[in-house]
């Protein structure tokens, strides 16, 4: 059984691969000057990113975790999230409310997604 850690640090790793799966650390993409949408994009091409980088595509994406800073941005988020999935196969999903690690991170996503 073999796992196999891409990009790690002292913490934690960009990527992990176990059984033609990938696990992808949580996407932040933080900025003052960025509102919730493009957050919302910025995080979405780093999955795109990380995926391309561990051998799989967005269209393998089996489940994704968004936490977001405060519900009122829900809507806005979703419309870059519906943008993006249009033409894609739709992964099962899940969004909370949570507080945040920095308070200009309105987004995180985490992801699960076949080789």
């Amino acid at each position: 059984m073999t796992i196999e850690c891409i990009g790690s640090n002292a913490r934690m790793s960009k990527i992990v691969k176990h059984n033609d799966t990938i696990y992808l650390c949580g996407q932040t993409a933080s900025s003052d000057d960025w509102d919730i949408a493009e957050q919302t994009r910025r995080c979405l091409q780093q999955v795109e990113d990380l995926l391309k980088e561990a051998g799989s595509s967005v269209e393998r994406i089996l489940s994704v975790t968004i936490y977001i800073r405060d519900m009122k941005d829900f809507t806005q988020m979703n419309e870059v999230w519906d943008k993006w999935v249009a033409d894609k196969p739709k992964p099962a999903r899940a969004c909370v409310e949570t507080h945040m690690a920095r308070p200009n991170v309105l987004v995180e996503l985490t992801v699960i997604a076949a080789q």
